[in-house]
């Protein structure tokens, strides 16, 4: 007996099959696409769609309320492809014909027919979007949250030995995920990096450049000698007209408490010095990233010693519309104050919410102590 299985298409038919190009490439397409989530969804919808149309217009208008296409369009603006989208409209246009048809003009209503019109341009504006995403359903929605999060996550300090202290507040204008503010660390040691970054804009207009941004300053943090110099040549070689970028960079001793601050168009960083009590500006500043092909910086050094705090912030804290920069920077002074009696790292968030109250700016505040 032999061990050979019959062919499960009949020789005959087969035959008939390779002689018919029509059938051959139905039978490839249908082996290929049939079982495709997209196809699918798509024949499933407009199947819905026609029982629809046909259960309003000849069992009752009440149970099955043509208001239901308005359901079916917007999954179809959620989950399919522009092309199948308007395979689907197609469906929903013949459902709502024939109820029309048998039913009269009158009982669709003007009001579902300008819902159902608002809800088929939604639709297609939705679909047309995570088209040129390259992205299906809502894979879109769950990309930005998975780079807000890591944008997040990036944004924190290093873990800090015992003996110091660290605090990153960062609070985006209107309440979005995304803005023009972000900080990038590394440690490595006792040598620990801090760069603070500040994108023209705010908001989710600035939050995709500093998406951008934050991935290539973190990977030359740490990497390169002269950080800000390299992030400098970078952008001046994007030759890019997107507004300005100021950043400030620190690079801190734990051991020693030794810093070396240095500024490109940043607010100035404040220093507290527990032995006179007083807040002291760095004197480290340098011109605006992207601007000259050469970036100088005057860099300011200190050490940092027993109850002493370095404050580095975006200028959303001491900027507001109609009031000088050095008013704002002597009012941030004053309101650091209130940080002494609480301490630093419960201070921190209420000195920017005290800073920011009034205005709407992307905001940022990096706080470094020894307790």
């Amino acid at each position: 007996m032999s061990s050979r299985q019959a062919p499960l298409i009949p020789p005959r038919v087969r035959a008939v099959l390779v002689r018919v190009p029509f059938l051959v490439a139905a039978v490839r397409f249908a082996r290929r696409d049939l079982l495709a989530r997209d196809r699918n969804l798509l024949i499933t919808l407009i199947v819905v769609a026609l029982v629809i149309g046909v259960l309003a217009a000849e069992v009752s208008n009440e149970w099955f309320s043509p208001s239901l296409l308005i359901l079916v369009t917007l999954i179809g603006g959620l989950q399919l492809r522009l092309g199948s989208l308007v395979k689907l409209l197609v469906g929903v246009g013949a459902a709502l014909g024939y109820i029309a048809l048998q039913l009269g003009v009158g009982r669709i209503g003007l009001g579902l027919t300008v819902t159902i019109g608002f809800t088929t341009v939604l639709a297609v504006l939705m679909a047309r979007t995570r088209g040129k995403l390259g992205v299906q359903g809502l894979r879109g929605d769950a990309m930005l949250l998975e780079l807000r999060d890591r944008l997040r996550s990036q944004g924190e300090l290093p873990p800090l030995p015992k003996d110091w202290g660290g605090k990153v507040v960062l609070k985006q204008a209107g309440g979005s995920s995304f803005g023009g503010d972000f900080l990038v660390s590394m440690r490595d040691g006792d040598s620990v990096e801090i760069a603070l970054v500040d994108v023209s804009g705010k908001g989710v207009d600035a939050g995709t450049r500093a998406l951008l941004l934050s991935g290539t300053f973190g990977g030359l943090l740490g990497s390169v000698g002269d950080f800000l110099p390299a992030c400098n040549a970078y952008l001046h070689r994007q030759r890019g007209d997107e507004g300005f970028v100021t950043a400030v960079h620190v690079r801190l001793d734990l051991a020693t408490g030794d810093y070396t601050i240095t500024s490109a168009g940043h607010p100035p960083v404040v220093k507290f010095d527990a032995g006179t009590g007083n807040w002291q500006v760095a004197t480290a500043k340098g011109v605006v990233l992207g601007v000259v092909p050469d970036l100088h910086c005057e860099p300011d050094s200190g050490t940092l010693r027993k109850g002493d705090a370095l404050l580095l912030y975006t200028d959303g804290l001491i900027e507001q519309p109609g009031r000088d920069i050095d008013a704002g920077l002597d009012r941030l002074l004053g309101e650091a104050e209130r940080l002494l009696p609480s301490g630093f790292r419960d201070g921190a968030k209420a000195l920017v919410n005290a800073m920011a109250s009034g205005h709407n700016d992307d905001c940022a505040l990096v706080l470094i102590w020894r307790p």
